[in-house]
């Protein structure tokens, strides 16, 4: 039974708090990243750069701070005509709808995560991406609601209390 209540308040929480199942990043990840591709940059394998911007570019829209999501994004979609294979080209999508998630741009996100599933139909990120979507839509359109329900119930009140007045 505790564990049932337990369940409860967890996914209570989480509606509020807005938890899904996508890793953060944080400023020391990247900084990392950064340095690496200044390293690789000196050397002459090409692989390693691509290597080494392909982890940043993970990094930055995996990141909490909305500047460096946009960053990512736009490397993202700076690189995606350069993919030489499918793979790559399917990873580069998925990352851009997680940068789109983190910005909170969920339909261009649900396009480029439909684009992943088209490449790879039981890719399990990409899955569990779009469940997150969807959940965090349909918490949007509850929150829309309860939002429009309280303001026509504030409406209603002040015409009732306002008649109530004149009477």
């Amino acid at each position: 039974m505790d564990v049932k209540i337990r369940e409860v308040f967890e996914s209570v929480g989480s509606f509020f708090t807005g938890d899904d199942h996508i890793p953060w990043c944080d400023r020391d990840i990247i900084n990392g990243c950064e340095r690496e591709i200044a390293e690789a940059a000196e050397g002459d394998s090409e692989e390693l750069k691509r290597d080494s911007i392909m982890r940043l570019s993970w990094a930055l829209v995996h990141s909490k701070q909305p500047e460096d999501v946009q960053r990512g994004i736009a490397m993202l979609e700076a690189s995606l005509a350069n993919s030489s294979s499918p793979l790559q080209q399917r990873e580069k999508i998925y990352l851009l709808a997680v940068g789109y998630y983190r910005s909170g741009e969920y339909s261009r996100s649900r396009q480029l995560v439909d684009q992943c599933l088209e490449i790879a139909p039981d890719w399990r990120q990409a899955l569990v991406l779009k469940k997150t979507l969807e959940d965090r839509i349909a918490k949007d359109g509850v929150i829309g609601i309860g939002i429009t329900a309280t303001a026509v119930g504030l409406i209603a009140g002040g015409i009732a209390a306002a008649f109530a007045r004149k009477k």
